[in-house]
C-alpha cells in the first residue's frame, strides 16, 4: 500500500510529507486549496506525463517520493526481475521534474524510466477520476470490464493464444499468396537461367582456360600457314632455289675467263646449298607443330556460346556459375513454397475451427458472468440510492476478434418497466460516478492493486447518495486502501484517516499544507464544509454527532 508520500515544490506546495492510513483516507479542503496537485503528484510518482509548469516557481525543480509497504509477491517478482534491492517488502518511488523540462525517476534509488513507473505503478495503484467515468460511455470497453469481474481469464488466454496463431498463420499464407502472383513469371525467369547456363555444364574460371587455349592453338595455325609457304618459296614452281640454278647455268661457260664471275657461280653454287638446307629445315619444323583441327573448332564454338551468356547476363564465367547455383536454390524455395501454402491452407482451416470452438465457449462463460455481474451491480446501485434503476448486458455474437466471437455493452433503465438503453443516453454526471463506484465495488477483490484512489467521486451527488457512496467506499477499503478526495461531509466523516489540505500566505507566497486530523481537527472540518468558515457551536455539536455516528454504521 501507499504509505507515505514526500512533496517538495510541486506547484504551491512547498514541501509536505503525507502519512496515509491501510484503510478509507480522505481528503478534503477549500475549492482552490491544491487537491488536485496531491493527484498530480501521485500520477508523476506512477509514471504519467507531466509537464514542468508544475513545478514551484522559482524552484529548479520539484520532487515527488513515494514509499509503499507490504508489497505484493507480484510486484516483488518484478523488482527481482529488473535486479531492484528491497528490503521488508519497501519501495520508494521518486520523480524529479525539472524547471527546464527534464525529468528523472527512480525505483528504490535505482535510476529508471517513466515507462517501467507506468508499468510498476498500474500494478499499484488504479486511479479513478470524473475523465474515467467516460470509460462507461464507451461500449469497447464494457467487456473488459465484464471481464475483470469475472476474474478467471484462463479461457481468454487461452483463445487469444490460438488467435495470434491464426493471425500468424493467415499472415504467412497471404504472404504466399502474393508472391505466387510473381512466382509463374520468376519461375520462367530462372527455368531459363538453369537451361542457359546448366547446357553447357561451365565450371569457374573455364572462359579464361579455354581463351588461351584457343590463342595458342590459333597461333600454331598461323605459323603452319607461314612455315608452309616459306618452304613454297623457296622449293616450288618458279621458286628461290630453281632461279639459283639458272644463274648457276647462265654464267657456268664464263666462270674460267674471268674471276670475278667465278667467285660470283661459287657464291651461288653456296646459296643453292643453303637454300636447300633451309628448306629442309622447315620441313622438319612443320612437320613438329601440332595441329588438331577438331579441337580448334571445338574450342572456338564453346567459347563463343560462353561469351554469348556472358554478353546476355553481364557476367564472367564464375558470375554465371553462381547465378546457376542460386536459381537452383530459389527455384527449390519456390517449389517448396507451393507445399508451405498447401500446409498453412490446412493448417488455417484446423486454427479457425479451434478458435470458433473456444469463442463459443468463451461466449458461454460470458453470459453466464454476465448474468452475474447485473444482479450484483443492480443490488450496488440499489445500496447507493439508486434503487430501481437496473443494469443490463447487450451479449451478442459477432465476427472473431482478439477478445472473442462477442460484443457486451452495459445498458441501463432508469425506472421500472423501461427498456434498457445505452448508458451514455440515460444516466447523469451523479449517476455515472455512482455507476463506476457501483462497477469498482464488484470488482474490488478480483485483482491484486492494493490502493484504489477516487477523484471526485461524488461529482453530481448530495444528502443520502453521498452518504452511501461514503459508506460503500468504507465498506472497500476494508479490502484494500482507498484514497478519496471529496467535498462532501456525508463522505469525509466515514473516513479511517483524515487528511485537510489548506491553503495560506505566506509572506508573499500561496502555500499549500497537508495535516492529518485528529478528532478535534476533524470535527472543524466537518463543520466547515457543512456550514461554511466559523462554524457555530451546533455546527461543530452537529459535525461530532455525525461523525460518531458514521462510526456505528
Amino acid at each position: 500500500m501507499l504509505k507515505e508520500i514526500y512533496i517538495q515544490n510541486l506547484a504551491v506546495i512547498r514541501e509536505a510529507v503525507i502519512p496515509l492510513g491501510s484503510k478509507l483516507n480522505i481528503f478534503t479542503g477549500e475549492t482552490g486549496a491544491g487537491k488536485s496537485i496531491l493527484i498530480n503528484g501521485i500520477n508523476a510518482v506512477l509514471g504519467q506525463r507531466c509537464t514542468k509548469d508544475i513545478v514551484r516557481t522559482g524552484c529548479e525543480k520539484a520532487v515527488i517520493t513515494a514509499l509503499f509497504t507490504e508489497l505484493s509477491p507480484e510486484i516483488c517478482s518484478k523488482l527481482d526481475e529488473l535486479g531492484i534491492a528491497h528490503d521488508n517488502e519497501e519501495m520508494t518511488v521518486t520523480r524529479e521534474i525539472s524547471a527546464d523540462g527534464g525529468s528523472v525517476s527512480r525505483i528504490n534509488h535505482r535510476t529508471a524510466s517513466a515507462a517501467l513507473l507506468k508499468e510498476i505503478g498500474a500494478m499499484l495503484i488504479n486511479i479513478h477520476g470524473q475523465h474515467d467515468n467516460q470509460i462507461l460511455l464507451d461500449s469497447e470497453k464494457h467487456m473488459k470490464i465484464l471481464d475483470d469481474f469475472d476474474g478467471d481469464s484462463s479461457l481468454l488466454d487461452s483463445y487469444r493464444e490460438s488467435f495470434h496463431e491464426l493471425q500468424r498463420t493467415a499472415r504467412r499464407l497471404g504472404e504466399l499468396k502474393k508472391q505466387e502472383q510473381t512466382r509463374v513469371e520468376r519461375m520462367r525467369q530462372l527455368n531459363e537461367i538453369i537451361d542457359d547456363i546448366g547446357e553447357l555444364e561451365l565450371s569457374e574460371g573455364e572462359d579464361e582456360v579455354l581463351e588461351k587455349e584457343y590463342e595458342t592453338a590459333k597461333n600454331s595455325e598461323k605459323a603452319i600457314i607461314a612455315v608452309r609457304g616459306a618452304i613454297q618459296a623457296l622449293t616450288g614452281e618458279d621458286a628461290a632455289n630453281d632461279m639459283l640454278v639458272s644463274a648457276e647455268r647462265e654464267i657456268a661457260g664464263y666462270t674460267e675467263n674471268s674471276e670475278k664471275l667465278n667467285i660470283l657461280y661459287e657464291r651461288l653454287s653456296a646459296a643453292e646449298i643453303e637454300i636447300a638446307d633451309i628448306a629442309s629445315e622447315l620441313e622438319n619444323i612443320a612437320d613438329k607443330i601440332e595441329l588438331d583441327g577438331q579441337r580448334l573448332e571445338y574450342l572456338g564454338t564453346r567459347l563463343n556460346s560462353i561469351n554469348k551468356l556472358k554478353r546476355k547476363y553481364a557476367a564472367d564465367a564464375a558470375g554465371l556459375v553462381r547465378m546457376y547455383d542460386e536459381a537452383c536454390r530459389e527455384i527449390m524455395q519456390l517449389d517448396s513454397s507451393r507445399e508451405e501454402i498447401e500446409e498453412l491452407m490446412s493448417a488455417r482451416e484446423k486454427l479457425l475451427h479451434s478458435v470458433t470452438e473456444k469463442a463459443k465457449a468463451l461466449y458461454e462463460h460470458r453470459e453466464k458472468a454476465a448474468e452475474r455481474f447485473a444482479e450484483q451491480v443492480t443490488a450496488e446501485l440499489e445500496f447507493l440510492n439508486m434503487a430501481g434503476v437496473v443494469i443490463a448486458v447487450k451479449h451478442e455474437k459477432g465476427k472473431l476478434t482478439v477478445n472473442g466471437m462477442d460484443t457486451v455493452e452495459f445498458l441501463i433503465s432508469a425506472n421500472k418497466g423501461e427498456e434498457p438503453k445505452p448508458i451514455s443516453k440515460i444516466a447523469s454526471g451523479g449517476e455515472l460516478s455512482r455507476i463506476m463506484l457501483a462497477l469498482k465495488s464488484v470488482i474490488a477483490d478480483k485483482d491484486s492493486i492494493p490502493t484504489m484512489i477516487f477523484d471526485e467521486i461524488d461529482t453530481g451527488v448530495s444528502g443520502k447518495a453521498a452518504q452511501k457512496i461514503g459508506i460503500k467506499l468504507r465498506e472497500i477499503g476494508k479490502m484494500r486502501q482507498v484514497i478519496c478526495v471529496t467535498h462532501l461531509s456525508q463522505i469525509a466523516v466515514m473516513a479511517d484517516d483524515h487528511l485537510m489540505i489548506e491553503k495560506s500566505i505566506i509572506g508573499d507566497r500561496t502555500e499549500t499544507s497537508v495535516t492529518r486530523l485528529d478528532m478535534d481537527g476533524r470535527i472543524a472540518e466537518i463543520a466547515r464544509i457543512m456550514g461554511g468558515d466559523h462554524p457555530s457551536e451546533l455546527m461543530l455539536d452537529n459535525a461530532r454527532a455525525e461523525i460518531e455516528r458514521a462510526a456505528k454504521i
